[in-house]
């Protein structure tokens, strides 16, 4: 496995924010994080890539396997080899990660000359060949631009580009099409679909379009309060979704056809990590399904076929009606 997660739990200060959180994925996956804003997906990425120190935060319990390497507890030198060069991470906005006063080569070209060794030449070669593959027309032109000089699809495939240029093994992407047309997101998902399958890599997608996963995900981990809800293969959690949140969830994606007013949201929000309980299911003050068990014991994850769940009453039992009134 290229990287395994296990009861992952993690703390800014005293306020727990992960709680037992597990997934995987394998070289050639396309592992989608999934969930509403406050569900703990881009601070799984932050754990993921040893960043998390830098905003206070700290692993207080389980693992995070890298290719068979631990690396809860790996110190930041020996995290900063691993990140960029193996590990990459595609940011959630690429106007805020480029560096408006270096050009676009100078910028790719670091990654490669910093973990590849590469000369200047060498490197500014290697950065064409990559935006060459990732579509941009005439790459060696827009090397030398500027980032405002850039629309949003292209700096979005030049943090891409970023990520691919020291060969890495697993790419972590942080809603890498937020703020892009439709057009330009089907794009992106395609590039990044294409990568993994050619290069023999592994993707960890975090996203809240249920649409995109939908395309290009082979299995996914539904996040709600930093916990997991539902993890299994997407065909099954699109066909069948056990956990009420993941069929909530996949209520949301518009249809064709939908009647006006078919297209309903979730009640209530996401609670704050200051309110989260801690022997309780955290989704069962918006659930239709949730009783007093729910509101006073934790549901622990158990198999659905071939999916995992942390449900009391999961979808398709006769413990209460099989519809989510959402």
């Amino acid at each position: 496995m290229l990287m395994e997660v296990k009861e992952l739990s993690l703390s800014i200060g005293k306020v727990a924010l992960l709680d037992r959180v597990s997934f995987s994925v394998d070289r050639g996956q396309v592992l989608g994080l999934v969930g509403e804003s406050g569900s703990g997906k881009s601070l799984t990425a932050l754990a993921l890539t040893g960043l998390v120190r830098r905003i206070g935060g700290r692993i207080t319990g389980g693992s995070i396997a890298f290719d068979g390497q631990e690396l809860s507890d790996l110190p930041e030198p020996a995290y900063r080899k691993l990140r960029g060069k193996r590990i990459a991470f595609i940011t959630q906005n690429p106007m805020s990660a480029l560096d408006a006063l270096k050009t676009i080569g100078d910028q790719v070209d670091q990654v490669s000359r910093l973990h590849l060794g590469l000369s200047r030449k060498a490197a500014r070669a290697h950065t064409v060949d990559i935006l060459t593959r990732l579509r941009i027309p005439e790459a060696a032109t827009v090397a030398r631009a500027y980032p405002h000089q850039l629309s949003g699809g292209m700096k979005q495939r030049v943090v891409i580009a970023m990520a691919l240029a020291a060969d890495a093994d697993l790419i972590i992407a942080d809603e890498p099409t937020t703020a892009l047309d439709v057009t330009v997101q089907a794009q992106i998902v395609m590039i990044l679909s294409e990568l993994v399958r050619k290069r023999n890599i592994g993707l960890i997608l975090i996203t809240h379009d249920m649409g995109v996963v939908a395309q290009i995900c082979d299995k996914v981990c539904v996040l709600y309060a930093g916990r997991v809800a539902e993890s299994g293969p997407v065909g099954q959690l699109f066909d069948t979704p056990r956990h009420p949140y993941s069929a909530a969830l996949i209520g949301c994606i518009p249809r064709e056809c939908m009647a006006p007013g078919a297209l309903k949201g979730i009640p209530g929000t996401v609670p704050s990590a200051l309110n989260y309980g801690a022997e309780c299911c955290r989704f069962a003050s918006r659930c239709a399904r949730a009783d007093a068990l729910c509101h006073t014991t934790r549901p622990l994850p158990h198999s659905q076929g071939a999916a995992l769940v942390a449900c009391h009453h999961p979808q398709g039992t006769a413990a209460q009606p099989e519809a989510l009134d959402v």
